[in-house]
């Protein structure tokens, strides 16, 4: 028999993904750029080009691509620990933020489990929840795109193992304020790992969102989570962490893949920490950016919420999200559809950021 005929013969049985897997939905990323006239707007990248630094570094450590990189990533874990003011033990590394969320699930979650989250929010979130096992459970944004904490401390079961906190949220760039957090936190069992997934909070102005490694402090049951993939520009290294309580950060590691972290990414995080100065005015440029763009968008009669991240969020039905995503592929801008809900806009450059405008002008109610 053949390999075909053996394939197509009625009583040989494949083996079958689990169940959990085959219904799971793929996650969708930004679209990618396919010329040098795209704007490439979809993914919240830093429209920057890497840090000299960290450049330097990665091309110093591509020499020994050969070894496997520190699992432990200790140098690493050691820097982050510094610039935050806590110790290397309650730090735990990963493959990007997404990856230690993956970690926190897997380590956390049997079968069966619940995960509250607000919806809409990072669309990784109910992929790593089902992979896992668990139950996702999705609570609406409040009227004004940001979470109804009260209605996720509602949602809470004997088995909710896990609630995600996602300030500035993505895609709607609404944050949550250090005083909602503290009352939420006050209301939730200790027993409930609450994440605090800031993957934008360097673009988040001072006071606008909460002081995590104050609640932290206060309230062991917090784990703060955050990437280099974005203000840093080392989206394409995959490398994020996690802060948490010792024993829980020692829990995050054993889940981690090994070597997960490359020792290109290793390096380039640690140069890109000591690149403080120039970060910061990354920043504050993407910042007045945004800014500019808002209150233009607001000129032409868009009803926006004040972002925090570096993207701009355009509440959209489904006709009027299709039309809009059509007008800027046929001008050559990247953007992020959810469909039914809306579109999500990169801040980029003042010359990608000036196309946008002029486009939407013309689509304005």
């Amino acid at each position: 028999m053949t390999r075909d005929q053996l394939l197509t013969a009625p009583d040989t049985a494949l083996p079958t993904l689990r169940g959990a897997v085959a219904g799971l939905p793929p996650y969708v990323p930004g679209r990618r750029s396919a010329g040098t006239d795209m704007a490439a707007l979809a993914s919240n990248e830093s429209h920057y080009e890497p840090l000299p630094a960290a450049a330097a570094a990665v091309a110093a450590a591509a020499g020994t691509m050969n070894r496997y990189p520190d699992s432990a990533a200790v140098e690493l874990r050691e820097r982050i620990a510094r610039h935050l003011g806590v110790t290397a033990a309650e730090v735990a590394a990963g493959p990007g933020s997404v990856g230690v969320l993956q970690q926190i699930i897997t380590g956390l979650c049997d079968a069966g489990d619940e995960v509250i989250f607000a919806w809409r929010s990072f669309e990784a979130y109910p992929i790593l929840v089902e992979l896992a096992g668990a139950l996702p459970v999705r609570i609406p944004l409040d009227d004004r795109e940001g979470h109804d904490l009260d209605a996720m401390a509602a949602a809470v079961t004997a088995r909710t193992k896990v609630i995600l906190l996602c300030t500035p949220n993505n895609p709607t760039g609404v944050p949550i304020s250090h005083e909602r957090i503290e009352a939420f936190l006050q209301s939730v069992r200790s027993d409930i790992l609450v994440v605090i997934d800031e993957a934008y909070v360097e673009y988040a102005e001072a006071g606008s969102g909460p002081d995590s490694l104050a609640l932290y402090r206060q309230y062991p049951n917090v784990c703060i989570l955050r990437t280099f993939s974005k203000a840093y520009g080392l989206a394409g290294l995959r490398v994020g962490y996690a802060v948490a309580a010792p024993a829980i950060a020692e829990g995050l590691r054993r889940t981690a893949l090994p070597f997960s972290v490359s020792a290109l990414a290793q390096k380039a995080a640690v140069a890109s920490l000591d690149a403080g100065e120039e970060i910061e005015a990354r920043v504050a440029a993407v910042r007045q950016e945004r800014a500019r763009m808002a209150a233009q968008l607001e000129a032409q009669g868009w009803k926006l919420q004040a972002s925090q991240g570096n993207f701009l969020w355009i509440r959209a039905d489904d006709d009027l999200c299709a039309r809009l995503v059509d007008a800027f592929d046929r001008a050559g801008i990247l953007v992020r559809a959810y469909q039914g809900d809306g579109v999500r806009i990169t801040v980029a450059s003042p010359a990608s950021n000036d196309r946008v405008l002029r486009l939407l002008e013309s689509h304005s109610a």
